[in-house]
C-alpha cells in the first residue's frame, strides 16, 4: 500500500472553485488554486474535504510550487512548465493527453 504525502494548508473561509477569486492552474490530475503566495489543491477524505499545499519543485535552486515553477534548467518530473515535444501539441507534459504522444517526459508516456 502506498501512502500519499500531503501537507494541509491553512484554514480559510471559502471553497476554492470557479469564481472563487483565485487563479486556477491545472497540474497533472488536479487543479491548484494560487492563494496569497500558496498553491492549494483539494484533498477529499472520509472526514470531508480540506486543502493541501501542492508539491514543491525538487530542483536544487528552486523553492517554487511545481504548478508555477519556471526554472530554465528544471529536472523535476512533476513541474508544470516542461512542454510536450510532440509536433502537434503545445500542452505541458503534466497535462498532455495526446493519444499518440511520443514525448519521453509526459506523465502518461509509457
Amino acid at each position: 500500500m502506498t501512502t500519499t504525502e500531503h501537507s494541509p494548508a491553512e484554514q480559510h473561509a471559502h471553497t476554492h472553485g470557479p469564481g472563487c477569486g483565485h487563479e486556477a492552474v491545472v497540474h497533472g490530475n488536479h487543479v491548484d488554486y494560487l492563494h496569497d503566495g500558496h498553491v492549494h489543491r483539494e484533498h477529499s477524505t472520509g472526514d470531508g474535504v480540506h486543502y493541501d499545499e501542492c508539491t514543491n519543485c525538487r530542483c536544487a535552486n528552486c523553492t517554487d510550487s511545481c504548478a508555477v515553477c519556471d526554472c530554465a534548467d528544471c529536472d523535476c518530473p512533476t513541474c508544470n512548465h516542461a512542454r510536450c515535444s510532440c509536433e502537434h501539441c503545445s500542452d505541458s507534459c503534466n497535462n498532455c493527453v495526446c493519444t499518440d504522444c511520443t514525448c519521453a517526459t509526459c506523465t502518461h508516456a509509457a
